[in-house]
């Protein structure tokens, strides 16, 4: 039986249709709260895939959670055998933080709601990706964080706002600083769940909640084909 650790920061930002696939492919998901659990004690080359979910702390806030110290030192072990893992948001920044990169606040603000991401440099060497790139696609968009290119990382896409949006070491690992894995549904908690940060950023949650409506279902459809690719790829 393949497995799945997901390290989880907030509840409300889950798997999404990342764990739809992962369920219809076979794997076991096993799902830990970073912020609670014993890091030092998850073996890290245990699971078939590593999941690295979002969360609205910053990679380089140790001091106030000093959780985030064997969270990379776990990642860090797991890349240096060249294991499958995807990082999501905060999660792509710890893949980057942990292979050297700087994760900084961007200069351009927070970068939230519904946008299309532009391929990167390399993004032809990586055909999944395709599946992200198709005309008229809105990706969901949800940082104020950003950070620089691990070294012999693939540059996959950007947006004119923030130019590191995805990126891929080797075969094996992939960080996402989008939301592939969003549903119009589970977004009502979102909505919730970052009300301060919202009203902070004066973004309307009716106007988000408008857009999710309407951009949500067509990334659903391209996210199941993205997430199928890659995990066939990971299985190959």
């Amino acid at each position: 039986m393949r497995t799945v650790l997901a390290l989880n920061h907030l509840a409300f930002e889950d798997l999404g249709s990342l764990g739809t696939e992962l369920t219809r492919a076979g794997y076991t998901i096993d799902t830990v709260d970073a912020c609670t659990a014993d890091l030092r004690a998850i073996d890290p080359l245990a699971p078939d895939l590593l999941v690295i979910l979002g969360g609205p702390i910053g990679v380089y806030e140790h001091e106030t959670y000093p959780f985030l110290h064997p969270e990379m030192d776990l990642i860090r072990s797991r890349l240096a055998k060249k294991l499958p893992t995807i990082g999501i948001c905060l999660g792509a920044q710890l893949i980057a933080a942990s292979l050297g990169a700087s994760v900084y606040p961007g200069t351009q603000g927070k970068e939230i709601g519904w946008a299309p991401i532009k391929p990167g440099t390399d993004a032809v060497l990586h055909p999944f990706f395709s599946e992200l790139l198709i005309p008229d696609l809105h990706v969901l968009h949800w940082h104020g964080d950003t950070f620089d290119l691990p070294a012999n990382a693939h540059h996959l896409a950007g947006t004119a706002s923030y130019a590191n949006q995805a990126f891929a070491i080797g075969q094996h690992a992939l960080g996402l600083q989008f939301h592939p894995e969003v549903t119009a549904q589970n977004l009502e908690r979102w909505y919730v769940g970052h009300a301060c940060e919202l009203a902070h950023a004066e973004i309307s949650v009716a106007q988000l909640r408008k857009d999710s409506r309407i951009f949500a279902p067509k990334l659903e459809a391209a996210a199941q084909r993205f997430w199928q690719s890659w995990l066939s790829g990971m299985a190959g």
